[in-house]
């Protein structure tokens, strides 16, 4: 089963590795706060929160960056600030009550979820760069035709790396 996991998840992250493009954006977009005098908030919800563990308490923290409690702490984002944003889907209702608020202000933030297809007022409109995890199903199937193993938080943290090295590259070319 873990074999079957793995090979699912190599897929998954290859997905997410395919939108470079996006990932490069969105670092570029954080690293104005970094080149000025701003800082990079980060959110994230129910399972997302593992990323800002990561992003502020892990062993490599994110350099410039400082957790966002959301909708509550809307006024501590000012103009020379990004907002990083994680959701598990892009109709997420909090998420999408943040995201307008910083588009309503002009904040420019990225937003890394699952894209729901049809949604219209989500994250992936509302968003400077949204980058799609692409897991709109669990990747295993059981024996009764159902599947199970949704690793949100795997793929958001996946996505979180990619933007975090390209960030530094940025940051290291600048010497900030």
């Amino acid at each position: 089963m873990l074999k079957m996991f793995s090979t699912q998840l190599a897929g998954l992250f290859k997905r997410i590795q395919d939108q470079e493009l996006s990932i490069e954006e969105g670092a570029r977009l954080l690293a104005q706060a970094a080149a000025g005098d701003g800082f990079v908030y980060i959110y994230g919800n129910s399972e997302m929160r593992a990323v800002l563990s990561e992003a502020i308490e892990g062993a490599e923290p994110f350099k410039k960056a400082k957790k966002w409690k959301g909708a509550a702490e809307i006024d501590s984002i000012k103009d020379m600030d990004r907002v990083l944003v994680f959701s598990r889907l892009s109709t997420d209702e909090d998420s999408v009550r943040c995201a307008k608020m910083l588009a309503d202000r002009r904040v420019p933030f990225v937003a890394v979820s699952t894209a729901v297809a049809g949604a219209t007022d989500d994250l992936t409109a509302l968003a400077d760069i949204h980058i799609n995890l692409k897991l709109v199903k669990p990747l295993l199937p059981d024996e009764e035709g159902n599947r199970f193993g949704y690793p949100s938080a795997m793929a958001a943290l996946f996505a979180y790396y990619g933007l975090k090295f390209i960030y530094e590259e940025i940051l290291t070319e600048y010497e900030l």
